[in-house]
C-alpha cells in the first residue's frame, strides 16, 4: 500500500528550566530539575507548593503588548512555540495554499491561569456574589473558549484549512498531533502546525489535584519533589509548557530538502471506560494503544529502541505503565531504557504529551536516553530500566512515547527515522 508518510520537519518547546529546544534538551541531557517552590501565588494554604514553572517574557519572545493583553499565558506560550517552530522548518507557508494548512492545538484547561486572574478582579477578590462585569477585559471571552488558542496559532501562521483544538486531559497533546497526522495522511491538508500548551499553575488548579491528593506534599526539596518510579514517591509536581511541530508528507519534505527530526510512524489512542481517575493495575488498555500504534507503525515490539513513558510519579500510574510495557512489549521490555521526563520538567497536563514527543525527537536527534532524574529507591513493582539519574548514550532509531490521562484515555506514538526498512 502506497500511502503518504508524515514526517516532523520543524519544531520548538517552551518548558521549565528555559524557552527554546536547545536550553530545553541540555536540562533532560544533564539530569536537571526545574521543579520550584510556586512564585505566582502564595501556596501556603495548599498542600502541594510546588511546581515547574516557566521563565517566560512574552515581549522578549516577540509577542506585542496588544496580543500579550488579548491571551492568556496558555496561548501566549502556543503562538511563541508554533511561529518559532514553523522558523525552524524552513518552509514558506506564504507560497502554499492557505487552506491545504491547517492547525491543531491540545489543551487540557484552557485559560485557566486567565479565568483565576480575571475572576478575582471582577469579584474583587471574591468578596461580590454577583461579579461586576465593568472591571472584565474585552477579551475575556477568549479566555473562557479553548477554541480561541487554535485560532491565535492559525491567524500566527496563516494556516486557513482545518483547525481544532483536542482536549482529551492528559493525553491531548498526543492526540492533538495524532489527529494532525492522519489529517497529512489523507491528503485533506499538506501541512499542519500541531503541538499543545498549558499553563495551570493557578489556585483553582492546585485546590482541584489537593481535593484527590494527586499532587505531591514534599516541599522541603522542591527539585527533588518528582520522583517516577521511585519507591518513595507521593504525586506529581504540576508543570506549565507547550511544544509545536511541523508536520508535512515525507516525498515533499525530501523535495524542498528539509531537515527531517522523524517520521510519526504510528498512533492509537484508547479508553478503559473504567474510573474517572483509577487505573486497573494490569495496563491493558495502555497495552492496546501501543500495540496499534505499532501496528500503524509497521514495526514489532522488539524493535523498540527507548520507551518515554507517562512517568507521572503516582504509584498506581508508574505500576500501570510499568505493566502495559511487559504485555506490549515482552520480554523486549525488560531490555527496554524506560524514562520519564517528568522527573525534570513536571507534569503540564495537555502539553506534557507534546513535549514529549519533543524530548522522543531531540532522543533520536542526539541518539541520547534522557534519565529519570530522583530515581534513588527501588519500587519492586516496577521492575524495568527506568535510567536512573543519568542519561544514556544509546542509538536511537525508533521511540514509543505514551500517554495516560484522568477519564481511562491512553495514547501511544510510534516515532522512527524515515529511512528504516518495513518490516
Amino acid at each position: 500500500m502506497n500511502e503518504r508518510r508524515v514526517v516532523i520537519t520543524g519544531m520548538e518547546v517552551i518548558a521549565p528550566g528555559g524557552v527554546g529546544k536547545e536550553r530545553f534538551w541540555d536540562l533532560l541531557s544533564e539530569g536537571r530539575t526545574a521543579t520550584r517552590g510556586i512564585s505566582f501565588f502564595d501556596p501556603t494554604p495548599f498542600r502541594s507548593r510546588v511546581a515547574a514553572e516557566v521563565d517566560f517574557c512574552p515581549t522578549g519572545h516577540g509577542l506585542t503588548p496588544q496580543e500579550e493583553r488579548r491571551m492568556d499565558r496558555a496561548a501566549q506560550f502556543a503562538v511563541v512555540a508554533a511561529r518559532t517552530a514553523v522558523a525552524d522548518s524552513g518552509i514558506d507557508l506564504g507560497s502554499d495554499d492557505p487552506h491545504r494548512i491547517g492547525v491543531t492545538v491540545g489543551t487540557a484547561v484552557g485559560a485557566t491561569m486567565g479565568l483565576d486572574e480575571e475572576y478575582r478582579v471582577v469579584s474583587d477578590g471574591g468578596r461580590l456574589d454577583l461579579v461586576d462585569h465593568r472591571y472584565a477585559p474585552p477579551h475575556l471571552y477568549n479566555y473562557l473558549v479553548p477554541s480561541s488558542f487554535a485560532a491565535e496559532v492559525a491567524w500566527a501562521v496563516g494556516a486557513e484549512g482545518p483547525s481544532t483544538v483536542v482536549s482529551t486531559g492528559c493525553t491531548s497533546g498526543i492526540d492533538a498531533v495524532g489527529y494532525a497526522v492522519e489529517l497529512v495522511r489523507e491528503g485533506s491538508v499538506d501541512v499542519m502546525i500541531a503541538g499543545a500548551s498549558d499553563a495551570p499553575i493557578s489556585p483553582i488548579t492546585m485546590a482541584c489535584f489537593d481535593a484527590i491528593k494527586a499532587t505531591t506534599p514534599r516541599h522541603d526539596e522542591p527539585e527533588r519533589a518528582s520522583r517516577p518510579f521511585d519507591g518513595t514517591r507521593n504525586g506529581f509536581v504540576l508543570g506549565e509548557g507547550s511544544a509545536f511541530f511541523v508536520l508535512e508528507e515525507l516525498e515533499s519534505a525530501r523535495k524542498r530538502g528539509a531537515h527531517i527530526y522523524a517520521e510519526i510512524a504510528g498512533y492509537a489512542t484508547r479508553s478503559n471506560a473504567y474510573h474517572m481517575t483509577g487505573l486497573r493495575p494490569d495496563g491493558a488498555e495502555m497495552a492496546e494503544a501501543i500495540g496499534l500504534a505499532l501496528d500503524e507503525a509497521r514495526i514489532n515490539g522488539d524493535q523498540i529502541d527507548y520507551v518515554n513513558a507517562h512517568g507521572s510519579g503516582t504509584k498506581q500510574n508508574d505500576r500501570h505503565e510499568t505493566a502495559a510495557f511487559k504485555k506490549s512489549l515482552g520480554t523486549h521490555a525488560y531490555r527496554t531504557p524506560v524514562s520519564s521526563i517528568k522527573s525534570m520538567v513536571g507534569h503540564s497536563l495537555g502539553a506534557i504529551g507534546s513535549i514529549e514527543i519533543a524530548a522522543s525527537v531531540l532522543a533520536m536527534e542526539y541518539d541520547v536516553v534522557p534519565p529519570t532524574a530522583n530515581l534513588h529507591t527501588t519500587d519492586p513493582e516496577c521492575d524495568l530500566d527506568y535510567v536512573p539519574i543519568v542519561a544514556r548514550d544509546q542509538l536511537v532509531d525508533t521511540v514509543l512515547t505514551v500517554g495516560s490521562g484522568f477519564g481511562g484515555f491512553q495514547s501511544a506514538m510510534v516515532l522512527a527515522s524515515p529511512d528504516r526498512s518495513f518490516v
